[in-house]
């Protein structure tokens, strides 16, 4: 039984004393202790595929910033790599695939990945439910269908994505092969996360922005909502569609629990739009650069134009390597301290 299964309560729109807050790359170079055990690896991938690292820094937010959920440390291209796509995390520059996906048949080469192809994925999640002994509840994630896609197919991060963007205009139908390959590899990948101790799951679809509406629609949304209809079942799930703003209407009509909002959506409207789905965001990650008066005045201002039903407190996306430490845990503490 957990001792704080607030996150998990929101989730499911059930009564909470509070907002419960987490932080999207909580586990991550804003921490002094993060960067140490980082340095025993080599490299980022190395690090990724050591579970006992793995759980060290997975477990070290917890203790450290006090927020009310657990996300396990990994990557989301561990899937691309699993199908049979390696890359490399080039340092100051991002991801890096030697090879790229360019047609048919470089698709019908790639496997679907299983649960056992993620080995030390499992492993660190087993191992982090041990260390955090029912604290707080575990998140697992993996990247959405179309997020993935787009670095198979571009190589590397991208402003625009226009090589991947082309591969949908003028190969569709091997496009949707492989956002199909994807969907399946990431329900099987999901499906072991949870049965290794994630309480509750996020698709990250970080490069949804880069689409138009009916494009969205048609190579992410879909595949989205076939993930959310295989896990909903078993744990929570929350999409988290960046600059897709115009999609929250069309996410709450799928089976999962939550939207992350990015900070662009205003609270309100979001609700309006969202009918009974809990919510999850959206402060600018910018904001914790002010000082703490600005914070704690910007931090209240969202937390009462969210109201506290069917809401999880978190950023609109991932803290940034060079914030200070103590105003992220500020903002923690005010969300945990507000008097609704």
């Amino acid at each position: 039984m957990l001792k704080n299964d607030l996150l998990l309560r929101a989730a499911k729109g059930e009564e909470v004393e509070r907002a419960p807050v987490w932080l999207m790359r909580q586990a991550g170079r804003v921490l002094p202790e993060y960067r140490a055990t980082r340095a025993k690896t080599k490299n980022f991938i190395e690090f990724v595929k050591n579970p006992e690292l793995a759980c060290e820094v997975t477990i070290q937010p917890v203790d450290i910033l006090g927020v009310d959920a657990a996300i396990i440390f990994s990557d989301i291209l561990v899937i691309p790599e699993a199908m049979g796509l390696p890359y490399q995390m080039i340092e100051a520059k991002g991801p890096w695939f030697e090879n790229t996906v360019k047609n048919k048949s470089d698709v019908e080469k790639l496997k679907i990945a299983e649960a056992g192809d993620l080995d030390y994925v499992m492993k660190a999640l087993q191992l982090t439910k041990k260390g955090l002994n029912d604290r707080v509840p575990l998140i697992g994630f993996a990247g959405a269908p179309w997020t993935l896609f787009a670095y198979m197919i571009e190589g590397s991060g991208s402003k625009t994505f226009s090589k991947a963007k082309q591969f949908l205009y003028t190969q569709p139908e091997a496009a949707h092969l492989l956002l199909e390959k994807i969907t399946q590899s990431t329900i099987n990948y999901l499906k072991g996360q949870v049965a290794a101790g994630a309480d509750l799951l996020q698709l990250f679809d970080s490069w949804a922005g880069v689409l138009s509406e009916a494009m969205y629609y048609e190579f992410s949304l879909k595949y989205i909502s076939k993930i959310c209809d295989a896990l909903s079942p078993l744990v929570s799930v929350t999409v988290f569609a960046k600059d897709a703003h115009y999609s929250v209407k069309k996410i709450s009509e799928t089976s999962c629990s939550s939207i992350g909002l990015d900070w662009t959506i205003d609270p309100k409207t979001a609700r309006a739009q969202a009918g009974n789905k809990t919510l999850q965001g959206n402060a600018d990650p910018c904001l914790l650069y002010a000082d703490e008066k600005k914070i704690i005045s910007e931090a209240h201002n969202m937390l009462k134009a969210f109201g506290k039903d069917r809401y999880i407190c978190n950023l609109g996306h991932g803290l940034y390597p060079d914030l200070d430490k103590e105003k992220v845990k500020l903002f923690v503490n005010v969300v945990k301290e507000y008097k609704w």
